[in-house]
């Protein structure tokens, strides 16, 4: 059996993130779970603290989802993880699909499973600058990648041991969902997607607002072409 790590980035999530530890709980209680408390100013933390065997680390300072991640995909590898899952702490993901998600990855239908908000049809309706910058990124990523993935910015991902390997020692700084995929290209490595039904954010506030959008756009969309002329020189570990 597969040993399952949810990674949980956390920034001031003080008010969502126990229901989420809740729900994980309880649809998947034999996986593990770390929260990288990513610089919070809030009781993100001390939240967390009250849930026994759950992992935390705090970050001295805020390094964005981008370093969040990384270090929570160098928790993974480190603790000898097969699969990682990385899960919003805002109550948005459906955890009670986090055992589908597995479920691909470990019948080898890809290295890395979405879920997707846009595979099939679901009641998510995003605002107008989300499916803008949706629609033009995915466009870009499925130019270079081709595998015709649909919701490129989903937080809302599983991976096997050999894209925790990759991520562990490269893994994109700022909104790295979409320049991920390029990456995992790259190395050769497989992305699939699967529907899911989001929900709205149960608190807090989004990093990702409406006068955000367009810079948010171009920066991710500068360094996908970056990467792609870049050169990733070391391999995934084989099995």
């Amino acid at each position: 059996m597969s040993r399952v790590l949810v990674i949980l980035p956390a920034y001031n999530e003080a008010e969502t993130i126990g229901g989420v530890i809740g729900a994980i709980r309880k649809e998947a209680p034999d996986y593990g779970i770390v929260v990288i408390d990513d610089g919070s100013r809030d009781e993100t933390a001390h939240v967390v603290t009250q849930y026994p065997g759950v992992d935390l680390v705090q970050l001295p300072y805020n390094l964005g989802i981008g370093g969040a991640m990384q270090t929570g995909y160098k928790y993974a590898l480190r603790k000898g993880y097969d699969i990682a899952i990385q899960c919003d702490a805002d109550g948005q993901h459906p955890v009670n699909r986090i055992r589908d998600l597995v479920a691909h990855v470990e019948n080898g239908d890809a290295d890395m499973v979405i879920g997707s908000r846009y595979v099939a049809r679901t009641s998510y309706v995003p605002t107008v600058t989300r499916r803008v910058g949706k629609s033009i990124l995915s466009r870009l990523v499925d130019a270079i990648v081709g595998s015709g993935i649909t919701d490129t910015t989903s937080g809302f991902r599983a991976v096997n041991r050999k894209v925790i390997t990759v991520f562990a020692r490269c893994y994109p700084e700022d909104y790295p969902e979409a320049e991920a995929l390029v990456m995992l290209h790259k190395y050769g490595l497989k992305a699939a997607e699967i529907p899911v039904e989001m929900q709205p954010r149960q608190g807090g506030r989004t990093s990702i607002r409406p006068p955000h959008a367009l810079y948010y756009m171009v920066k991710v969309a500068l360094a996908i072409f970056i990467d792609v002329f870049r050169k990733f020189s070391q391999t995934p570990e084989k099995h």
